[in-house]
């Protein structure tokens, strides 16, 4: 089945492809562009012509994959063996946090799964303050995130972001490992805005928010500046990506703890998905958590968390099967809207 490029980002339906290109500074051109960025840095922004309001799905519904097809990048055993050498680097000096994340994969059975279906479930199944479809069957792009976390938002030269760290059932759940968490991974991402930010404009008008989700709540903290006058996109993400949330700090120590622990690519998870309205200088990005795609004929989910010395082997374990539960409950069908 022959289908169209389109984008759902930001509430807005975007179709009437007009070009794709990997080229972060065509952002600061003309046009409202949806954008991906792999976790590897890998970036597809497609301009569009037609932006209006989305509007509830009208295609095929979703038919699910079934439950028992999906497989692991790392079982329990290998998990918690990555956790257990994460905190050995950390008793070592040589991080203070990693995040660690497994692949979910299930074949397609049927050759013309849409990724919009998928996206359209998603969005009654989990919704979510970020969610993003981006299908462009002409560049292997095929993308359904519901993420509830801010990776950039810009208007003119003001940009936020708002990583999570943090996540329980329920509040009763956090910890201080939890606050731990999050405040190293603020300092990270003032240190990534301080490198293009006007000196004494970085900011945090919010620390340790509660956010509640399907199924769990996040802690959120907000970090604030002002883009030096001249930077745009590019300098921007070359300064942040990928976001610290999912990577760690130090975050070049952390990337080399992720390249020896995950035995598999993140591919879209944990980049960035979003929109950018060039004309007007607005744009928000995710942090494609939460996040499916389809790559090589199967269905990917990735989930993770971060991982201190505090951190229980068996309680970050579950904390990757909180976060998956509901997702694979609609990816596979099987999640019903009460």
């Amino acid at each position: 089945m022959e289908v169209a490029a389109v984008a759902v980002v930001g509430h807005h339906l975007c179709s009437g492809l007009v070009d794709v290109t990997d080229d972060l500074g065509a952002l600061e051109s003309t046009g409202f562009w949806a954008v991906a960025i792999d976790f590897h840095g890998k970036a597809v922004c497609a301009r569009f012509d037609s932006v209006r309001p989305a509007r509830p799905w009208k295609g095929r519904p979703w038919k699910g994959i079934p439950a028992d097809t999906w497989t692991s990048s790392l079982d329990q055993t290998g998990f918690t063996a990555g956790v257990s050498a994460i905190r050995e680097m950390i008793a070592a000096g040589e991080v203070y946090q990693v995040n660690l994340t497994r692949r979910l994969s299930a074949p397609l059975i049927d050759p013309d799964t849409d990724i919009a279906a998928l996206g359209a479930a998603l969005a009654d199944g989990n919704p979510a303050p970020y969610a993003a479809v981006l299908r462009l069957p002409d560049h292997g792009v095929h993308i359904a995130s519901a993420s509830p976390e801010r990776f950039l938002e810009r208007t003119g030269r003001w940009v936020e972001s708002s990583p999570i760290k943090g996540t329980a059932a329920d509040p009763t759940g956090l910890t201080p490992k939890d606050q731990a968490e999050n405040l190293m991974i603020v300092d990270l991402v003032r240190n990534d805005l301080g490198r293009v930010c006007d000196y004494g404009t970085v900011s945090v008008p919010a620390l340790f928010s509660l956010e509640h989700h399907p199924g769990l709540v996040h802690l959120v903290s907000t970090v604030r500046g002002r883009l030096i006058r001249g930077y745009g996109w590019p300098e921007l993400i070359d300064a942040t990506f990928p976001p610290g949330s999912v990577t760690g700090a130090p975050k070049l120590a952390a990337l080399d703890a992720i390249d020896a622990l995950e035995p598999q690519p993140r591919g879209a998870y944990c980049g960035a998905v979003g929109w950018v309205d060039a004309d007007r200088r607005r744009g928000d990005l995710n942090v494609a958590i939460r996040t499916l795609w389809i790559e090589d004929g199967h269905l990917h989910l990735g989930t993770g968390g971060g991982i201190t010395y505090d951190s229980d082997l068996e309680d970050e374990w579950q904390e990757t099967e909180l976060k998956a539960r509901r997702l694979l409950a609609v990816a596979t069908g099987e999640y019903i809207a009460i």
